[in-house]
């Protein structure tokens, strides 16, 4: 995806930013054999509790010794390759049109403050004004016992002009051994939504040099960790 981002001088250039994936090099297995994950069904219909109480009564023990009514055989056991999300009523019955959604806003002391329509949110990292330094720099040995990273992505140049300005950014940064806080919108103090409806990020830009070579990382966190008082 593209970015639009700013330096240190305000100056500005649409780049190229990329997720980076995470390798596990471990491989739980048993017996040397790698461990998988299934799903399979525990029980069929008219076989759940409430269903039941509905045929037998309340104490129902008697019926389970004798004809075990909770297992079905043709489906109990099989495994499931895929599932599909159904919304219910209260009574169990399937719904055919979406319900209404409200978005219900808390008080800090927990009490319902509002009820609305939720809102769409629009991406925000791609727009006319630019991603913005706020000047606040943290000492990267800070960053991860102050914020919790959940998602780094990396930034790229998409021609020789964005290369020299990015690899600028990244030779500041590591000189001064820290991270840049980002943020966006006109006024430079909103977080960062990549996507429609997207979760909202604090950015922290982090450069790397060697030689002619660069490497930028922005990462992402939308948790700040705090000691309890």
């Amino acid at each position: 995806m593209r970015i639009h981002i700013s330096n240190a001088t305000a100056r500005n250039a649409t780049v190229v930013a990329i997720g980076i994936k995470s390798y596990d090099t471990s491989i739980p297995a048993k017996d040397g054999f790698p461990v998988t994950f299934k799903r399979y069904i525990a029980a069929g219909e008219s076989t759940l509790h409430s269903d039941l109480v509905k045929k037998f009564g309340e104490s129902y023990s008697k019926a389970l010794i004798e004809s075990d009514p909770e297992v079905d055989l043709e489906t109990v056991g099989r495994s499931i390759d895929g599932t599909t999300s159904v919304l219910m009523d209260k009574s169990g019955n399937p719904l055919y049109c979406a319900p209404e959604v409200f978005e219900i806003i808390y008080g800090v002391d927990g009490k319902e403050v509002e009820r609305r329509t939720p809102l769409d949110v629009a991406p925000n990292v791609n727009e006319d004004v630019p991603i913005k330094w706020t000047g606040r720099l943290i000492p990267r040995s800070d960053l991860v016992r102050k914020f919790a990273i959940k998602r780094t992505m990396q930034i790229k140049h998409a021609d020789g002009v964005t290369f020299d300005f990015l690899h600028a950014i990244a030779k500041e940064l590591e000189e001064k051994d820290s991270v840049m806080l980002l943020a966006s919108g006109v006024d430079g103090k909103s977080p960062l939504v990549f996507q429609t409806n997207g979760t909202p990020y604090r950015g922290f830009l982090e450069g790397r040099t060697a030689g002619e070579g660069f490497l930028l990382l922005l990462h992402l966190s939308n948790m700040e960790l705090k000691r309890p008082t």
